[in-house]
Protein backbone atom coordinates (compact mmCIF):
# COMPACT_ATOMS: atom_id res chain seq x y z
CA UNK A 1 0.00 0.00 0.00
CA UNK A 2 1.43 3.34 -0.95
CA UNK A 3 1.29 6.51 1.02
CA UNK A 4 -1.79 7.76 -0.80
CA UNK A 5 -3.76 4.66 0.04
CA UNK A 6 -2.81 4.74 3.72
CA UNK A 7 -3.96 8.36 4.19
CA UNK A 8 -0.63 9.57 5.73
CA UNK A 9 2.60 11.08 4.48
CA UNK A 10 6.02 10.21 6.00
CA UNK A 11 8.26 13.24 6.72
CA UNK A 12 11.90 12.75 5.91
CA UNK A 13 14.26 13.65 8.84
CA UNK A 14 16.26 16.89 8.51
CA UNK A 15 19.85 16.01 7.77
CA UNK A 16 22.30 17.09 10.50
CA UNK A 17 24.59 19.98 9.75
CA UNK A 18 28.26 19.43 9.31
CA UNK A 19 29.14 20.89 12.74
CA UNK A 20 26.62 18.70 14.53
CA UNK A 21 27.83 15.62 12.70
CA UNK A 22 31.36 16.33 13.88
CA UNK A 23 30.49 17.31 17.48
CA UNK A 24 28.20 14.36 18.19
CA UNK A 25 31.24 12.11 18.19
CA UNK A 26 32.92 14.24 20.93
CA UNK A 27 30.49 13.18 23.63
CA UNK A 28 28.61 16.50 23.83
CA UNK A 29 24.92 15.86 24.63
CA UNK A 30 22.75 16.38 21.51
CA UNK A 31 20.34 18.57 23.51
CA UNK A 32 23.06 21.16 23.94
CA UNK A 33 23.42 21.46 20.19
CA UNK A 34 19.70 22.14 19.75
CA UNK A 35 19.48 25.00 22.34
CA UNK A 36 18.57 28.42 21.07
CA UNK A 37 20.02 31.56 22.75
CA UNK A 38 17.62 33.77 24.65
CA UNK A 39 17.81 37.03 26.62
CA UNK A 40 18.85 36.80 30.27
CA UNK A 41 16.19 37.07 32.92
CA UNK A 42 15.25 40.36 34.55
CA UNK A 43 17.35 39.69 37.63
CA UNK A 44 20.37 38.77 35.53
CA UNK A 45 20.01 41.94 33.49
CA UNK A 46 19.94 44.02 36.67
CA UNK A 47 22.99 42.23 38.06
CA UNK A 48 24.99 42.56 34.85
CA UNK A 49 24.08 46.25 34.49
CA UNK A 50 25.07 47.13 38.05
CA UNK A 51 28.27 45.08 38.10
CA UNK A 52 29.42 46.36 34.70
CA UNK A 53 28.71 49.98 35.74
CA UNK A 54 30.68 49.59 38.97
CA UNK A 55 33.55 47.92 37.15
CA UNK A 56 33.54 50.66 34.54
CA UNK A 57 33.65 53.41 37.17
CA UNK A 58 36.55 51.71 38.96
CA UNK A 59 38.56 51.15 35.77
CA UNK A 60 37.95 54.71 34.56
CA UNK A 61 39.00 56.21 37.89
CA UNK A 62 42.20 54.17 38.11
CA UNK A 63 43.12 55.00 34.51
CA UNK A 64 42.68 58.69 35.29
CA UNK A 65 44.85 58.28 38.40
CA UNK A 66 47.68 56.81 36.32
CA UNK A 67 47.34 59.51 33.67
CA UNK A 68 47.39 62.37 36.19
CA UNK A 69 50.38 60.98 38.07
CA UNK A 70 52.26 60.29 34.84
CA UNK A 71 51.66 63.85 33.60
CA UNK A 72 53.13 65.43 36.74
CA UNK A 73 56.05 63.01 36.85
CA UNK A 74 56.96 63.99 33.29
CA UNK A 75 56.99 67.65 34.38
CA UNK A 76 59.68 67.09 37.03
CA UNK A 77 61.61 64.07 35.79
CA UNK A 78 64.20 66.19 33.98
CA UNK A 79 65.45 67.45 37.35
CA UNK A 80 66.53 63.95 38.39
CA UNK A 81 68.39 63.50 35.07
CA UNK A 82 70.67 66.50 35.59
CA UNK A 83 74.34 65.55 36.21
CA UNK A 84 75.66 66.16 39.73
CA UNK A 85 78.97 65.79 41.56
CA UNK A 86 79.91 62.86 43.77
CA UNK A 87 79.37 64.89 46.96
CA UNK A 88 76.08 66.40 45.82
CA UNK A 89 73.44 66.61 48.53
CA UNK A 90 69.89 66.48 47.19
CA UNK A 91 67.14 68.70 48.50
CA UNK A 92 65.74 67.29 51.69
CA UNK A 93 62.36 68.12 53.17
CA UNK A 94 60.85 67.21 56.50
CA UNK A 95 57.38 65.66 56.44
CA UNK A 96 55.16 65.89 59.52
CA UNK A 97 52.13 63.63 59.80
CA UNK A 98 50.21 63.87 63.07
CA UNK A 99 47.64 61.50 64.46
CA UNK A 100 44.10 62.05 63.22
CA UNK A 101 41.80 62.63 66.23
CA UNK A 102 39.69 59.57 66.92
CA UNK A 103 41.59 57.15 64.64
CA UNK A 104 43.63 54.40 66.28
CA UNK A 105 45.85 54.16 63.19
CA UNK A 106 48.23 57.05 63.76
CA UNK A 107 49.92 56.64 60.36
CA UNK A 108 47.03 57.74 58.13
CA UNK A 109 48.50 61.17 57.33
CA UNK A 110 51.86 59.73 56.26
CA UNK A 111 50.10 57.01 54.26
CA UNK A 112 48.40 59.81 52.31
CA UNK A 113 51.80 61.43 51.72
CA UNK A 114 53.43 58.20 50.56
CA UNK A 115 50.59 57.40 48.17
CA UNK A 116 49.90 60.78 46.57
CA UNK A 117 52.80 63.22 47.17
CA UNK A 118 55.86 60.99 47.40
CA UNK A 119 55.83 59.80 43.72
CA UNK A 120 56.37 63.37 42.52
CA UNK A 121 59.24 64.00 44.95
CA UNK A 122 60.90 60.72 44.04
CA UNK A 123 60.65 61.54 40.33
CA UNK A 124 62.39 64.88 40.98
CA UNK A 125 65.09 63.30 43.21
CA UNK A 126 63.93 65.20 46.31
CA UNK A 127 64.87 63.46 49.54
CA UNK A 128 62.61 63.49 52.57
CA UNK A 129 62.41 62.37 56.19
CA UNK A 130 59.04 61.52 57.72
CA UNK A 131 58.18 62.32 61.34
CA UNK A 132 55.02 60.61 62.62
CA UNK A 133 52.91 61.56 65.60
CA UNK A 134 51.69 58.46 67.42
CA UNK A 135 49.54 60.42 69.87
CA UNK A 136 47.96 63.86 69.87
CA UNK A 137 50.58 66.42 70.80
CA UNK A 138 53.61 64.39 69.66
CA UNK A 139 54.29 66.67 66.69
CA UNK A 140 54.12 69.78 68.88
CA UNK A 141 56.59 68.28 71.34
CA UNK A 142 58.96 67.14 68.59
CA UNK A 143 59.00 70.52 66.85
CA UNK A 144 59.57 72.38 70.14
CA UNK A 145 62.40 70.06 71.18
CA UNK A 146 64.14 70.25 67.79
CA UNK A 147 64.04 74.05 67.78
CA UNK A 148 65.39 74.32 71.32
CA UNK A 149 68.16 71.87 70.46
CA UNK A 150 69.17 74.00 67.49
CA UNK A 151 69.03 77.15 69.61
CA UNK A 152 71.30 75.56 72.22
CA UNK A 153 73.84 74.67 69.54
CA UNK A 154 73.81 78.21 68.14
CA UNK A 155 74.10 79.66 71.64
CA UNK A 156 77.12 77.47 72.42
CA UNK A 157 75.37 75.60 75.23
CA UNK A 158 75.82 72.31 73.35
CA UNK A 159 78.74 71.33 71.12
CA UNK A 160 78.73 69.01 68.15
CA UNK A 161 81.14 66.05 68.36
CA UNK A 162 84.47 66.84 66.72
CA UNK A 163 84.49 63.52 64.88
CA UNK A 164 81.82 64.78 62.49
CA UNK A 165 84.17 67.48 61.21
CA UNK A 166 86.52 64.82 59.81
CA UNK A 167 83.87 63.39 57.49
CA UNK A 168 83.91 64.48 53.83
CA UNK A 169 80.16 65.13 54.01
CA UNK A 170 80.50 67.50 56.99
CA UNK A 171 78.64 70.77 56.64
CA UNK A 172 79.09 73.90 58.67
CA UNK A 173 76.11 75.26 60.65
CA UNK A 174 75.63 77.95 58.00
CA UNK A 175 75.59 75.34 55.23
CA UNK A 176 73.11 73.19 57.13
CA UNK A 177 70.84 76.16 57.66
CA UNK A 178 70.93 77.06 53.98
CA UNK A 179 70.18 73.43 53.04
CA UNK A 180 67.14 73.52 55.32
CA UNK A 181 65.92 76.76 53.70
CA UNK A 182 66.39 75.23 50.25
CA UNK A 183 64.41 72.17 51.32
CA UNK A 184 61.15 72.81 53.09
CA UNK A 185 58.61 71.42 55.52
CA UNK A 186 55.62 69.34 54.44
CA UNK A 187 52.58 69.44 56.74
CA UNK A 188 49.82 66.89 56.13
CA UNK A 189 46.39 68.06 57.31
CA UNK A 190 45.09 70.74 59.64
CA UNK A 191 45.60 68.79 62.92
CA UNK A 192 49.29 68.46 62.06
CA UNK A 193 49.40 72.14 61.10
CA UNK A 194 47.96 73.17 64.46
CA UNK A 195 50.45 71.00 66.31
CA UNK A 196 53.33 72.34 64.23
CA UNK A 197 52.45 75.97 64.93
CA UNK A 198 52.03 75.28 68.65
CA UNK A 199 55.42 73.57 68.77
CA UNK A 200 56.97 76.37 66.74
CA UNK A 201 55.97 79.00 69.28
CA UNK A 202 57.01 76.83 72.22
CA UNK A 203 60.40 76.22 70.63
CA UNK A 204 61.03 79.95 70.21
CA UNK A 205 59.51 80.97 73.54
CA UNK A 206 60.45 78.45 76.24
CA UNK A 207 63.83 78.70 77.99
CA UNK A 208 66.77 76.65 76.76
CA UNK A 209 67.46 74.79 80.00
CA UNK A 210 67.20 71.04 79.54
CA UNK A 211 64.22 69.69 81.46
CA UNK A 212 63.36 66.03 82.01
CA UNK A 213 59.57 66.06 81.75
CA UNK A 214 59.26 62.54 83.18
CA UNK A 215 61.34 63.47 86.20
CA UNK A 216 59.28 66.60 86.85
CA UNK A 217 56.05 64.64 86.58
CA UNK A 218 57.36 61.91 88.88
CA UNK A 219 58.34 64.54 91.47
CA UNK A 220 54.90 66.14 91.25
CA UNK A 221 53.13 62.81 91.68
CA UNK A 222 55.37 61.87 94.59
CA UNK A 223 54.10 64.84 96.56
CA UNK A 224 50.37 64.51 95.90
CA UNK A 225 49.74 62.00 98.70
CA UNK A 226 48.34 59.13 96.65
CA UNK A 227 50.92 56.68 98.03
CA UNK A 228 50.98 58.02 101.59
CA UNK A 229 50.21 55.67 104.48
CA UNK A 230 46.77 55.95 106.05
CA UNK A 231 48.09 57.67 109.17
CA UNK A 232 49.89 60.30 107.12
CA UNK A 233 48.12 63.49 105.96
CA UNK A 234 47.14 63.26 102.31
CA UNK A 235 47.49 66.23 100.00
CA UNK A 236 44.83 67.00 97.48
CA UNK A 237 45.83 65.87 93.96
CA UNK A 238 46.61 68.53 91.45
CA UNK A 239 44.01 69.23 88.81
CA UNK A 240 44.58 67.56 85.47
CA UNK A 241 45.87 70.42 83.38
CA UNK A 242 48.00 70.37 80.24
CA UNK A 243 51.60 71.50 80.70
CA UNK A 244 52.09 75.18 79.73
CA UNK A 245 54.84 77.74 79.99
CA UNK A 246 54.41 80.95 81.93
CA UNK A 247 57.26 83.42 81.83
CA UNK A 248 58.19 85.35 84.99
CA UNK A 249 57.88 89.10 85.01
CA UNK A 250 61.63 89.69 84.63
CA UNK A 251 62.04 87.45 81.56
CA UNK A 252 64.29 89.02 78.91
CA UNK A 253 62.80 89.88 75.51
CA UNK A 254 62.03 86.92 73.31
CA UNK A 255 64.64 86.23 70.60
CA UNK A 256 63.83 87.22 67.03
CA UNK A 257 62.97 84.36 64.71
CA UNK A 258 65.14 84.00 61.60
CA UNK A 259 63.65 82.93 58.26
CA UNK A 260 62.30 79.39 58.50
CA UNK A 261 62.03 76.72 55.77
CA UNK A 262 58.96 77.28 53.59
CA UNK A 263 55.86 75.27 54.38
CA UNK A 264 53.94 72.99 52.02
CA UNK A 265 50.39 72.77 53.37
CA UNK A 266 48.74 69.59 52.08
CA UNK A 267 44.98 69.24 52.77
CA UNK A 268 44.03 65.88 54.24
CA UNK A 269 40.76 64.54 55.61
CA UNK A 270 40.50 61.11 57.22
CA UNK A 271 36.98 59.75 56.84
CA UNK A 272 36.10 57.32 59.64
CA UNK A 273 32.89 56.17 61.28
CA UNK A 274 29.93 53.99 60.37
CA UNK A 275 27.81 56.94 59.27
CA UNK A 276 30.48 57.97 56.75
CA UNK A 277 30.33 54.71 54.76
CA UNK A 278 28.45 56.31 51.79
CA UNK A 279 31.15 58.99 51.58
CA UNK A 280 33.86 56.32 51.78
CA UNK A 281 32.28 54.50 48.84
CA UNK A 282 32.16 57.71 46.80
CA UNK A 283 35.82 58.40 47.59
CA UNK A 284 36.79 54.86 46.58
CA UNK A 285 35.57 55.52 43.04
CA UNK A 286 37.05 59.05 42.91
CA UNK A 287 40.67 58.56 43.92
CA UNK A 288 41.70 60.75 40.99
CA UNK A 289 40.85 63.84 43.04
CA UNK A 290 43.32 62.82 45.75
CA UNK A 291 45.93 61.94 43.13
CA UNK A 292 45.57 65.36 41.51
CA UNK A 293 45.70 67.21 44.86
CA UNK A 294 48.78 65.28 45.99
CA UNK A 295 50.54 65.69 42.65
CA UNK A 296 49.87 69.43 42.60
CA UNK A 297 51.25 69.74 46.14
CA UNK A 298 54.40 67.83 45.22
CA UNK A 299 54.84 69.92 42.08
CA UNK A 300 54.63 73.15 44.10
CA UNK A 301 57.44 71.92 46.34
CA UNK A 302 59.63 70.83 43.44
CA UNK A 303 59.11 74.12 41.58
CA UNK A 304 60.17 75.98 44.78
CA UNK A 305 57.99 79.05 44.21
CA UNK A 306 57.14 80.64 47.57
CA UNK A 307 55.16 83.57 48.92
CA UNK A 308 54.92 85.17 52.38
CA UNK A 309 52.68 83.46 54.92
CA UNK A 310 49.30 85.20 55.03
CA UNK A 311 49.09 86.18 58.69
CA UNK A 312 45.77 86.19 60.54
CA UNK A 313 44.12 89.53 61.07
CA UNK A 314 44.78 91.03 64.51
CA UNK A 315 41.96 90.69 67.00
CA UNK A 316 39.92 93.88 67.52
CA UNK A 317 40.40 95.76 70.76
CA UNK A 318 36.66 95.87 71.37
CA UNK A 319 34.20 93.03 70.84
CA UNK A 320 31.68 95.17 68.92
CA UNK A 321 34.23 96.19 66.26
CA UNK A 322 34.26 94.14 63.05
CA UNK A 323 37.81 93.38 61.90
CA UNK A 324 38.69 94.73 58.44
CA UNK A 325 38.26 92.30 55.58
CA UNK A 326 41.32 91.19 53.65
CA UNK A 327 42.90 88.22 51.87
CA UNK A 328 42.30 84.81 53.42
CA UNK A 329 44.79 83.88 56.09
CA UNK A 330 46.89 80.73 55.81
CA UNK A 331 45.90 80.10 59.42
CA UNK A 332 42.49 79.07 58.03
CA UNK A 333 44.11 76.27 56.01
CA UNK A 334 41.88 73.19 55.53
CA UNK A 335 39.27 74.19 58.13
CA UNK A 336 36.63 72.07 56.39
CA UNK A 337 38.32 68.88 57.57
CA UNK A 338 37.32 69.63 61.16
CA UNK A 339 33.70 69.05 60.23
CA UNK A 340 34.58 65.36 59.85
CA UNK A 341 35.83 64.95 63.43
CA UNK A 342 33.80 62.50 65.46
CA UNK A 343 31.33 64.27 67.71
CA UNK A 344 32.33 62.00 70.58
CA UNK A 345 35.73 63.72 70.67
CA UNK A 346 34.12 66.68 72.42
CA UNK A 347 33.64 64.36 75.40
CA UNK A 348 37.33 63.47 75.58
CA UNK A 349 38.18 65.76 78.54
CA UNK A 350 35.21 64.40 80.55
CA UNK A 351 36.05 60.80 79.66
CA UNK A 352 39.66 61.45 80.54
CA UNK A 353 38.68 62.74 83.97
CA UNK A 354 36.27 59.82 84.50
CA UNK A 355 38.96 57.26 83.69
CA UNK A 356 41.36 59.01 86.03
CA UNK A 357 38.81 59.04 88.86
CA UNK A 358 38.04 55.34 88.39
CA UNK A 359 41.71 54.42 88.39
CA UNK A 360 42.42 56.23 91.65
CA UNK A 361 39.32 54.72 93.25
CA UNK A 362 40.78 51.26 92.59
CA UNK A 363 44.37 52.22 93.36
CA UNK A 364 43.87 52.34 97.14
CA UNK A 365 42.79 48.69 97.30
CA UNK A 366 45.55 47.52 94.97
CA UNK A 367 48.14 49.47 96.97
CA UNK A 368 46.90 47.94 100.25
CA UNK A 369 47.19 44.45 98.76
CA UNK A 370 50.71 45.11 97.48
CA UNK A 371 51.89 46.39 100.88
CA UNK A 372 50.24 43.57 102.80
CA UNK A 373 51.91 40.91 100.68
CA UNK A 374 55.25 42.69 100.74
CA UNK A 375 55.24 43.06 104.53
CA UNK A 376 53.88 39.58 105.13
CA UNK A 377 50.85 40.70 107.14
CA UNK A 378 48.73 38.15 105.28
CA UNK A 379 49.26 35.12 103.08
CA UNK A 380 48.58 35.34 99.35
CA UNK A 381 45.45 33.68 98.04
CA UNK A 382 45.50 30.88 95.50
CA UNK A 383 44.75 33.30 92.68
CA UNK A 384 47.46 35.67 93.88
CA UNK A 385 49.98 32.83 93.85
CA UNK A 386 49.13 31.98 90.26
CA UNK A 387 48.85 35.62 89.15
CA UNK A 388 50.92 37.80 91.49
CA UNK A 389 49.47 41.32 91.85
CA UNK A 390 51.70 44.28 91.03
CA UNK A 391 54.13 45.48 93.67
CA UNK A 392 54.18 49.04 94.98
CA UNK A 393 57.09 49.88 92.70
CA UNK A 394 55.15 48.57 89.70
CA UNK A 395 52.08 50.54 90.77
CA UNK A 396 54.12 53.73 90.92
CA UNK A 397 55.50 53.12 87.43
CA UNK A 398 52.02 52.28 86.13
CA UNK A 399 50.59 55.47 87.60
CA UNK A 400 53.35 57.59 86.07
CA UNK A 401 52.65 56.07 82.67
CA UNK A 402 48.91 56.65 82.92
CA UNK A 403 49.25 60.23 84.14
CA UNK A 404 51.65 60.97 81.31
CA UNK A 405 49.18 59.59 78.78
CA UNK A 406 46.16 61.38 80.29
CA UNK A 407 47.88 64.73 80.41
CA UNK A 408 49.43 64.34 76.96
CA UNK A 409 46.13 63.35 75.36
CA UNK A 410 44.32 66.27 76.96
CA UNK A 411 47.00 68.77 75.96
CA UNK A 412 47.09 67.38 72.42
CA UNK A 413 43.32 67.54 72.01
CA UNK A 414 43.23 71.11 73.27
CA UNK A 415 45.68 72.01 70.47
CA UNK A 416 43.75 70.38 67.59
CA UNK A 417 40.17 70.92 68.81
CA UNK A 418 38.02 72.85 66.29
CA UNK A 419 37.34 75.56 68.85
CA UNK A 420 41.07 76.20 69.28
CA UNK A 421 42.55 78.72 66.83
CA UNK A 422 45.93 78.22 65.24
CA UNK A 423 48.69 79.45 67.53
CA UNK A 424 50.17 82.70 66.24
CA UNK A 425 53.16 84.78 67.21
CA UNK A 426 53.85 88.13 65.55
CA UNK A 427 57.47 87.05 65.13
CA UNK A 428 56.21 84.52 62.57
CA UNK A 429 55.04 87.26 60.23
CA UNK A 430 58.42 87.81 58.57
CA UNK A 431 59.82 84.33 59.22
CA UNK A 432 57.28 82.07 57.51
CA UNK A 433 56.74 81.44 53.82
CA UNK A 434 54.60 78.87 52.01
CA UNK A 435 55.01 77.10 48.69
CA UNK A 436 52.76 78.49 45.95
CA UNK A 437 51.83 77.25 42.46
CA UNK A 438 54.47 78.14 39.83
CA UNK A 439 52.00 80.32 37.94
CA UNK A 440 51.40 82.41 41.08
CA UNK A 441 53.74 85.34 41.32
CA UNK A 442 56.36 84.79 44.03
CA UNK A 443 56.94 87.91 46.03
CA UNK A 444 59.39 88.93 48.69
Amino acid sequence: MNAAEGGSTAVAPTPASGIKTVLKYTGIPPSWLDKRPKLPSRNWLIFLSVSSSITGLYIYDRQQCKAIRRAYIEKVQHIADEPVSALYRPRRVTVYGGKWPGDEDHDQALKYFRKYVKPILVAAAVDFVMIPGKRLGDIANRVADDIKEQRRLEAGLDVRPEIFKQLPTYSTPAEERQAALDGGIVIIGRPTFKEFMAGLRRGWTEPLAKVDADELLAHELENDGRFDEEDEPRAEPAALEPPSFSAPADTPPLPPIPPLPPLLLVPFTNIIGFTKIPLMIWLFFNRRHDVRAGAEAGYKLVAAHTRPFAAPAPAPLFADITPPSGPASDAAFDTTCEGHFRKSLAKLPAENAKAREKYYAELAGRLATARALERGTREPTKDEVQNPPPTEVELRAERLKKEKRWRGDLAGWQIVAPATPVVWDERFRDALRVFAPPDEEASG
